[in-house]
């Protein structure tokens, strides 16, 4: 789209939500919204019903987790030629002052009526990170809510099936928050002697991975000085 559209619908979006919208922003040519969490069915019954929004497609709805969102885990710009360890499995619990929670729901939408894009935000209480389901809206937000639902633990309100679609059904915990133990918590395998998968403490050592930085290639020296004709 072009930077003069994109403004445009920036404004009617703005025009047509009113207090249920908390923010838009313009960045490379996308069009990114944050409207509030207990607005979004409104939010999304607008966006799709709207002569002149009409974004009716559902493009993917994912999770967000911000968690020590902007901090590194590690140091790479202090590189020696001994190499840096890369084997971190604690990641510091804080939350960035520009980003007003830990968790976020985002939808990506499209308009076939009008080709353009958007991007609409909410964020969610870290407590309790619950948000009514838009699949009545978007019968394709179905299958999106329970991904994030077993990957973040996001809970969507009226989904008609909330059930855990990539993990199995007695998996303990949501493998895509900040905070889930690299290593995981179980492993499953098969046992001859009793016929049947079961589970068992994880027992994957965590690895270093120390990569080597070449600071002089001493063999472009040697090279050139065998190569010299004897005197």
């Amino acid at each position: 789209m072009t930077d003069h559209k994109v403004e445009n619908i920036a404004a009617l979006i703005a025009e047509r939500l009113g207090t249920a919208l908390v923010s838009h922003v313009v960045d490379r040519g996308e069009l990114t919204i944050v409207v509030r969490a207990e607005e979004i069915l409104s939010v999304a019954r607008c966006l799709r019903d709207d002569e002149q929004l009409e974004f009716s497609q559902l493009s993917d709805l994912s999770g967000i987790d911000y968690l020590s969102y902007g901090h590194a885990d590690w140091q790479t710009q202090s590189a020696t030629d001994s190499g840096f360890s890369r084997g971190v499995s604690d990641t510091e619990a804080v939350l960035a002052e520009d980003i007003p929670a830990r968790f976020a729901v985002v939808y990506q939408l499209l308009s076939m009526q009008q080709n353009c894009r958007v991007r609409v935000k909410a964020y969610l209480n870290e407590e309790a990170p619950r948000i009514d389901s838009v699949v009545e809206v978007w019968p394709a937000a179905d299958w999106y809510e329970r991904e994030a639902f077993d990957l973040f633990g996001m809970l969507f309100n009226s989904h008609p099936d909330l059930r855990r679609i990539l993990t199995d059904y007695g998996f303990i915990g949501h493998p895509f928050r900040k905070d889930f133990p690299l290593e995981g918590h179980v492993e499953v395998r098969y046992d001859l002697d009793k016929n049947r998968v079961i589970y068992q403490p994880v027992s994957i050592e965590n690895r270093v991975l120390v990569p080597k930085v070449i600071r002089e290639d001493t063999r472009i020296g040697k090279a050139a000085e065998s190569t010299e004709p004897d005197a």
